[in-house]
């Protein structure tokens, strides 16, 4: 040791060796060189200290440094800030956050001032420790010492925030950090997600995703889990698979939250299957399947009504703990709905013996079946246990029912006296379900009485009709009518026109007849009746009768209503009666009745189909002049007419008149207006618009896609309708047969033979079988050029395929070898050829027997069109494509 030199001690010189030691880990020599020092009077400063204490934290020695440090400072000596930080930081790694705050504190006793790296230190500390007043005390106090936070302590203390309920704090915290062009994390990103996705502020949500994209963020499986859960609740179904599959693709997907978050996106669409097969998948990799997984797959069962699978994930359910009231509720839907009350019955039971905590949900579910199955005693029991109970005491439901039950002057002077909403309208209508189930009418008119004795009892009767009527009972809503009748009341309209509806489903015509009858006069909304006796003569297909219908009040001199007539006129229209329709138009005019937008564009519509273009347009005219404002739909409709009308320049003017006053265009205007370009051979026109509608940030769907590429192949530009295919594939929605034979069409325009036949094969590749029609294009193709021998191997294809060639294939071979000259060659393809025979090719044979010099042959043909009525087309001449070819070779020679 130093002792050992001829040396005259010195602290300088122990602190070298110090930090030697530490540097290499020597701690114990460190130890051992210290004590030293001391032995030899050499008092230690605070840089041989600060020292010792990096050597403790740099290699782990945690206990050991913190009695040091408290040593030290019984010394009166003040380590330097580098060594704070040097000792916070240390023991920060080992999570070891109660010696942070302490080592923290006793820097604030000794006034040594903290830098950034100290505050952010401390900050994450006492966020771990939940000292959440004293952390944000300390984010301010290192914003005032001028210093600017890291991304990762605005991520601890937004994400803090957010725990705590402080959404807006939360929200305020990433402002302030993106003002300082701070990129956040991922981590910051899911915790904002998932603020976005609880307080159901989607918009901004996806609009973080996007800033994500744009700052290259990579997302993990936590964000795509919550991207499809949002995508979810936005009815972005394609998007959420995408997310989904990108999960997958990448390599992200382990956890089974994001599986389950994708199979209850399947299956709040309806895709039973695809949630089936993703839990299936969960299985497969022997993952446990969780109490919320187990239940998606309870939903999946219940929605494909497959009782034994239900029941036995119902058992999987129970093994996990006690069933929660979504999966029993779940079950007696499913078995109320197939009408296995035997079941429901024995499944309640269970649930009471296994004393389930029922919420008030799961109780109605239960009172449903009982009142259905006329159960009172259970009912009541029931309802009594629950009354004495949190959080039952106070439902308006089990007070009601329990009220209602009790035949006493007390009990409905009680409910007489109760306000409308402290009345609940289930429990009345179960408790009469049940009485009329039983068919115990007497009680069920006291309740019915006692129903309409409450404040706004009328309305309350009604919406119990209504409801009935929605569940499809026209039994139990007539019988409801018959008891207000009684009482001298008269349901409001809605209730009236719920039965209507229903006698319509039903197809009851007569019966709606009569109580239309019935009520008509007293009926306070007339017009409303109109529209529903109009759509139940439409539902019992009754259109003709409508229309008498419709006659027979207009002459009595009543308001049709402008919602009644416009579903007569679609009616009328829809089933080819134009001119009825076009009548009634007439006459609504005539009368003077106040139309709104909805009935002119079913007037213009309707005129439209029936081709009845200048009276469409004239409807328009009379829309504008009478100030009713158009609506998409209605330029819509005005671009068909004029289009319709081939006159394209009045067509555009309605596309601008809709963009200039600010209506948003949509796909299926777009797409209208550059169908009717195209078809005027305004190529350049219609290509325009399609790359406008893109930049407008529209997509183009299927629909414009085709529409589009029909307009590129007729004009024979292949390259443009490649890359629309192209960028079909791009967006996840590759092209269909349709699709692939306009592009065979395109390239045959443009004498693109080969490139027509690969199409056919890239088809076959993709899973498409090729029909007889895209084989017919190519075949044309070559046919047209004299290339018979390429026609000829095209043809073969089709049997290999398995394809028996139609008469369109047929036609253009016969076709191609009669004008070619090839006269044996037509002749034996037509005696070859089975099937059906039309006009030209029994015509084409005719020539080509005659061009043989097989007079007899061809008499034969002739003979058996005449007997079938088939015209013989003189104007065919055999080798009429091969003069063409051989006079445009001799211009080209000369």
């Amino acid at each position: 040791m130093i002792k050992q030199l001829s040396y005259r001690p010195s602290v300088i010189a122990y602190t070298i060796v110090l930090r030697a030691y530490g540097q290499v880990g020597k701690v114990k020599l460190a130890e051992q060189v210290f004590l030293e020092m001391l032995e030899a009077g050499c008092e230690p400063d605070e840089v041989a200290s600060g020292t010792m204490l990096c050597a403790y934290a740099r290699w782990g020695h945690h206990k050991a440094m913190m009695s040091f440090h408290s040593a030290v400072r019984e010394r009166g000596i003040t380590p330097s800030p580098a060594v704070f930080n040097f000792m916070l930081s240390s023991l920060q790694k080992k999570s070891l956050h109660k010696n942070v705050l302490e080592i923290w504190r006793h820097m604030m006793d000794d006034k040594v001032v903290p830098d950034h790296f100290t505050y952010t230190v401390v900050i994450c500390s006492l966020v771990k420790e939940g000292l959440a007043d004293e952390a944000f005390r300390n984010f301010a106090e290192m914003k005032n010492l001028g210093y600017v936070p890291e991304e990762a302590t605005y991520s601890l203390l937004i994400t803090l925030s957010i725990k705590i309920g402080k959404n807006a704090e939360a929200l305020d915290l990433y402002g302030e950090m993106r003002s300082h062009k701070i990129i956040p994390s991922n981590f910051t990103c899911a915790s904002l997600l998932t603020l976005y996705y609880k307080s159901g502020d989607y918009p901004r949500a996806l609009a973080l995703f996007n800033e994500m994209v744009r700052y290259g963020i990579v997302a993990d499986e936590v964000i795509y889990g919550l991207l499809i859960k949002i995508y979810g609740k936005l009815g972005l179904y394609e998007d959420a698979r995408m997310a989904f599959e990108e999960t997958r693709t990448l390599g992200l997907l382990v956890d089974e939250k994001t599986y389950t978050t994708m199979a209850q996106v399947h299956l709040n669409f309806g895709n039973v299957d695809k949630a089936l097969s993703l839990i299936e998948e969960l299985k497969s990799k022997n993952i446990l399947l969780s109490r919320f997984t187990l239940h998606i797959l309870l939903q999946c069962y219940v929605m494909l009504e497959d009782v034994a699978s239900a029941e036995t994930t119902f058992h999987a359910i129970s093994k996990t703990g006690s069933p929660q009231c979504s999966s029993c509720n779940v079950m007696i839907n499913l078995f109320m709905k197939l009408d296995l009350m035997d079941k429901a019955r024995e499944f309640i039971l269970q649930i009471r013996d296994h004393q389930i905590e029922f919420d008030e949900l799961l109780l109605k579910t239960v009172m449903r079946v009982y009142c259905k199955e006329g159960m009172l005693t259970e009912a009541v029991k029931l309802t009594e246990e629950l009354s004495r109970i949190e959080p039952f005491e106070k439902s308006t439901f089990v007070q009601t029912f329990l009220l209602a039950v009790q035949d006493g002057r007390r009990e409905a002077e009680i409910i007489s006296s109760l306000p409308s909403e402290k009345i609940n309208l289930l429990a009345l209508e179960l408790i009469l379900d049940l009485y009329i189930e039983t068919k115990d009418f007497v009680e069920a008119e006291r309740i019915f009485k006692l129903l309409l004795g409450t404040s706004n009892g009328l309305s309350v009767a009604s919406q119990l009709i209504t409801k009935f009527c929605k569940q499809g009972d026209a039994r139990k809503a007539e019988y409801l009518f018959h008891l207000l009748i009684e009482q001298g009341q008269q349901a409001e309209d809605a209730a009236c026109g719920s039965l209507i509806t229903l006698y319509g489903k039903q197809q009851k015509l007569e019966d709606a007849q009569k109580f239309f009858a019935t009520v008509a006069k007293s009926c306070q909304g007339r017009t409303n009746l109109y529209r529903w006796m109009v759509a139940t003569y439409i539902k019992c297909h009754k259109v003709d009768e409508a229309y008498l219908f419709y006659k027979e009040e207009i002459q009595e001199g009543n308001d049709f209503g402008p919602v009644a007539i416009s579903m007569l006129v679609n009616a009328l229209a829809n089933t080819g009666k134009f001119r009825e329709a076009e009548d009634a138009i007439h006459k609504s005019f005539q009368s003077g009745l106040k139309l709104d937008t909805v009935a002119f564009n079913t007037f213009i519509k309707a005129m439209l189909d029936a081709g009845k273009l200048r009276f469409a347009a004239s409807i328009y005219d009379r829309m504008v002049s009478q100030n009713i404002t158009p609506s998409l739909q209605t330029y819509n409709t005005m671009i068909s007419v004029y289009g319709r009308g081939r006159n394209l320049d009045k067509a555009v003017k309605i596309f601008d008149i809709a963009q200039s006053r600010g209506i948003p265009l949509d796909e299926k205007a777009y797409t209208n207006m550059i169908c009717y370009l195209g078809k005027a051979g305004r190529t350049q026109a219609a290509s325009f618009l399609f790359n406008k509608m893109q930049e407008e940030g529209i997509q183009p769907g299927k629909v414009s896609c085709k529409v589009m590429i029909k307009i590129y192949a007729t004009a024979g530009l292949y390259n443009e309708v490649e890359e629309i295919v192209l960028r079909m594939r791009r967006n996840g929605c590759p092209p269909d047969s349709d699709t692939y034979l306009v592009l065979i069409q395109a390239y045959a325009n443009a004498s693109k033979h080969l490139e027509g036949e690969q199409v056919i094969i890239e088809m076959q590749r993709e899973g498409i079988q090729p029909a007889c029609a895209h084989f017919n294009v190519v075949l044309v193709g070559y046919t047209r050029t004299g290339l018979t021998k390429e026609a000829e191997r095209v043809y073969g294809e089709l049997g290999k395929l398995g394809l028996t060639p139609d008469i369109e294939c047929n036609r253009s071979m016969l076709r191609g070898y009669m004008e070619a000259g090839q006269v044996e060659e037509g002749i034996m393809f037509f005696e070859r050829v089975g099937g059906p025979k039309d006009r030209f090719m029994m015509s084409a044979a005719v020539h080509l027997y005659e061009s043989a010099g097989l007079k007899e042959r061809a008499a034969v043909v002739l003979s058996s069109m005449r007997r079938e009525d088939i015209p013989f087309l003189k104007n065919l001449e055999v080798g009429s494509c091969r003069k063409k070819i051989e006079d445009r070779m001799m211009t080209t020679g000369s």
